[in-house]
């Protein structure tokens, strides 16, 4: 532990040499005398005076936790020997708070008699951390020095992203072969009514529609839409985002991302990631809570990484976007080569879907004419973009920071309705 001197040290050294000093020059004894309780004070503190070898244990009731959740962080901190007031300061980084009583609290250690303090921190933003890093101050007990030491037991903690409970989802226009909630829009076995026919040999009983073959004298059989699963992929554009204060389009669009993909999950569909921007991320499809843990964490890596290079859609290797994928991009349409690599997508033939994370609520129109002329020509400029794919077919919808995601995915579910698809 370093050591450094307190001012109780210097005030006390002070005295002392200043009252012999004084007492030697006047040739007053007594206050030579007076002086002497300081000096020998002085000196027995600095006889005394042991480096103390403190040992910390920090201990976490969980590693993992929603946005808004309270982590209870617990520090033991022991001693070899007795110390007379010792401080522990636990630092936290940014997104996660603590009361100010509780992050610094001081004790008095015993003899190999562990203290331990508890600290309740408050996950206020999502993301990956790593939380451990100690601060100790120790004093001796003359109060004549304090030793600091540093203590590095960080460990990570992920905060993920407290999703949006979604009622209906987008449904994909191709599904798989595996079961699932997706009415698939073939024939075949399932429970949802798709169709009439007569009936043929080998066609079960139970299919016997007895109501319309009683109307046509003859039999007729019921056809239904299989229960099959689907395979979804969100697409999360990371190239630049729009910033307000602690806001921008990269948190809501991760907030986006965590609801659908824990909604697919919770329909027994395959979801898959990918974070296109200056580093390029996936994360092949899959199912199950543990596929949804595996996605979401690698949503919390997602960060802006900024990257001049053109990077095309062909870098992702065929195997990461099936060809009957449904893919669910989140851009704020601020890049170019993520608007393009979209468009590419679509040329190549998948269901693409598009959530447009507005950044116009974070843009300051300005006061200036100019400023406000090119404000609405940006505006117009996105209008045109959102055209460009329109005309190929691609349900966009415009998503504004304080307005329901489920708002935008109905407004899609209706495009989808009425829109062809090549």
């Amino acid at each position: 532990m370093k050591r450094t001197a307190t001012p109780r040290l210097g005030a006390y050294t002070g005295l002392a040499a200043f009252g012999t000093l004084a007492g030697l020059v006047l040739g007053r004894p007594e206050v030579v005398a007076l002086a002497t309780p300081f000096a020998l004070y002085v000196c027995w503190g600095v006889l005394a005076a042991a480096r103390p070898e403190l040992m910390v244990h920090v201990a976490f009731d969980r590693d993992r936790a929603l946005e808004g959740d309270e982590l209870e962080v617990r520090v033991e901190v022991e001693s070899e020997a007795r110390v007379a007031e010792a401080e522990v300061s636990l630092e936290l980084p940014a997104g996660l708070t603590a009361a100010e009583d509780e992050r610094a609290v001081a004790v008095t250690l015993a003899f190999e008699e562990p203290r331990t303090a508890a600290v309740t921190l408050r996950t206020d933003h999502w993301g990956a951390y790593l939380v451990g890093e100690v601060s100790l101050r120790a004093r001796d007990a003359f109060g004549l020095f304090l030793y600091e030491q540093e203590v590095d037991l960080r460990r990570p903690i992920r905060i993920y992203p407290r999703a949006e409970t979604l009622r209906r989802l987008v449904r994909p226009l191709e599904t798989q072969v595996s079961s699932g909630n997706q009415v698939a829009r073939v024939k075949g076995e399932g429970i949802e009514f798709a169709d009439l026919r007569p009936y043929a040999p080998g066609d079960r009983v139970r299919r016997i529609n007895w109501r319309a073959s009683a109307r046509r004298n003859e039999l007729w059989v019921n056809e239904h839409h299989p229960e099959r699963n689907a395979e979804v992929v969100v697409f999360l554009d990371s190239f630049t985002e729009a910033r307000r204060d602690e806001e921008s389009t990269l948190d809501l669009s991760v907030r986006a991302a965590a609801s659908l993909l824990a909604g697919y999950v919770g329909q027994r569909d395959r979801v898959g990631f990918v974070s296109f921007g200056g580093v390029l991320r996936w994360l092949q499809p899959g199912t199950g809570l543990t596929q949804l843990y595996r996605v979401v964490d690698a949503l919390l890596d997602t960060e802006i990484t900024l990257n001049y290079a053109w990077k095309g859609i062909d870098i992702i290797p065929p195997g990461v976007l099936p060809p009957q994928a449904l893919v669910v991009a989140l851009t704020p349409l601020l890049d170019e080569r993520s608007i393009t690599a979209l468009l590419d997508l679509r040329a190549r033939g998948f269901d693409l879907v598009v959530v447009d994370v507005s950044p116009v609520p974070f843009a300051d129109p300005g006061t200036a004419e100019v400023e406000q002329l090119a404000y609405r020509l940006w505006k117009l400029r996105r209008e045109a973009v959102r055209a460009r794919y329109e005309r190929v077919g691609v349900a966009i919808v415009e998503w504004r920071e304080g307005t329901p995601l489920i708002s935008a995915i109905e407004e899609v579910r209706a495009f989808r309705r009425r829109a062809r698809f090549a």
